[in-house]
């Protein structure tokens, strides 16, 4: 193996934005940005001009060969996203950690890796980081382009460290070209769909920049449907932000076989290491199971000991509860609808779906999972 990778952090006072967020008031900001987005169709895509508003820098946006590019399905587990602060070392002991609930355990998705990637490179480096810069400046959203933040490719470009991570929710057909060209490291994170679907509804409920989702029956429905328009109209008639799950998972899974730099993880197999035992040690040793996968595919060698730090502050309550991991900053979400982080956990869709919702959706999964090398657990 090549020699450990080097993570360096610049001085925070090199340039970036002082803050993403622009000096307005939420409510102000919430007031003025009246209806919803509509979706429409985007080189074959469903999306909102949120996110395609600045797409000439975002398809020009210049990767470098040591960038890290998260990537996921929206709601994949975690806005996904966005979430990649350090926290501090909290003082939750050993046996405390495994008599929580499980939705109190474990970050989601996209979440939990950002978070692990920035422990891993960053974490000794810079301690101050853990509580001066927000989750969305330290993992810059891509392709954001909403009026009230700094666009995601201006955050990237700004950022003090290397390798930069960044995410993004784009398929793979849409992911710009140096990245390719760069030969960058990539890390999917896929979620069961059932569960993807009821965290992907309460996300439109309370994001701003978000079609309306509308009754949860009909949201059923669209994200079955995925990408479905009436081009002649050039309007949507039954979609989701991003389009197909299906195509998503799938056309990222079939790059694997074509490109050895992509990571590809499931939120089920990260989450399952809280349910294997009540005893401390295999808890350590699921965890560290799947750090040690991240870790051989980065070619990264952290300490026994970082790797149990690492396993304490990867704690769902704690990350839900600080304003640094919980987006509470950012002006466009409503929590008086819901939490960003709301469970995180496996087998929430039981709470939701009727019985013929479930056999309907069993039934469009057969007809359009194809591919038997991809598989999904949708409890644990």
């Amino acid at each position: 193996m090549s020699s450990e990778p080097r993570a360096v952090l610049c001085s925070l006072s090199s340039p970036r934005a002082t803050s993403t967020v622009l000096d307005v008031p939420q409510r102000a900001i919430l007031k003025m940005m009246g209806s919803r987005p509509q979706l429409y169709d985007f080189h074959g895509v469903a999306m909102t001009h949120c996110v395609t508003d600045n797409w000439e820098k975002v398809k020009n946006f210049q990767a470098r060969p040591d960038d890290i590019l998260i990537a996921t399905y929206p709601k994949a587990g975690q806005w996904n996203s966005v979430c990649n602060q350090v926290l501090q070392f909290v003082e939750h002991r050993c046996q405390e950690l495994f008599y929580c609930p499980l939705f109190c355990l474990l970050c989601i998705g996209t979440t939990w890796v950002s978070y692990i990637l920035d422990l891993l490179y960053f974490r000794h480096l810079s301690p101050e980081r853990q509580t001066s810069i927000p989750v969305f400046e330290r993992v810059p959203f891509l392709e954001i382009a909403v009026s009230s933040v700094v666009p995601g490719t201006e955050l990237a470009d700004q950022l003090p460290t290397s390798p930069r991570l960044i995410k993004t929710h784009l398929p793979i057909q849409l992911v710009p070209q140096s990245f390719w060209d760069q030969n960058c490291r990539m890390v999917y994170v896929a979620r069961n769909a059932k569960d993807n679907m009821v965290s992907f509804y309460h996300f439109d409920r309370m994001n701003q920049v978000q079609p309306e989702p509308g009754e949860w029956s009909n949201y059923f429905q669209r994200f079955l449907d995925g990408q479905s328009f009436l081009l002649f109209l050039c309007c949507p008639v039954a979609s989701v932000l991003y389009g197909s799950w299906y195509e998503h998972v799938g056309n990222w899974w079939n790059k694997t076989k074509t490109y050895p730099k992509l990571h590809y993880m499931f939120y089920e197999d990260i989450a399952e290491f809280y349910l294997q035992s009540r005893h401390l040690t295999l808890c350590f040793q699921d965890t560290e199971r799947e750090i040690d996968k991240l870790c051989s595919f980065l070619g990264s060698s952290p300490s026994a000991e970082d790797k149990k730090t690492i396993v304490e502050l990867v704690h769902f309550d704690n990350m839900k509860n600080n304003e640094m991991t919980n987006c509470s900053k950012r002006p466009f979400f409503d929590f008086s609808i819901s939490p960003f982080m709301r469970k995180g956990k496996v087998g929430d869709w039981k709470t939701h779906f009727t019985v013929a919702q479930n056999e309907a959706f069993d039934e469009d999964y057969r007809s359009k999972m194809k591919d038997p090398t991809l598989r999904f657990r949708t409890e644990i």
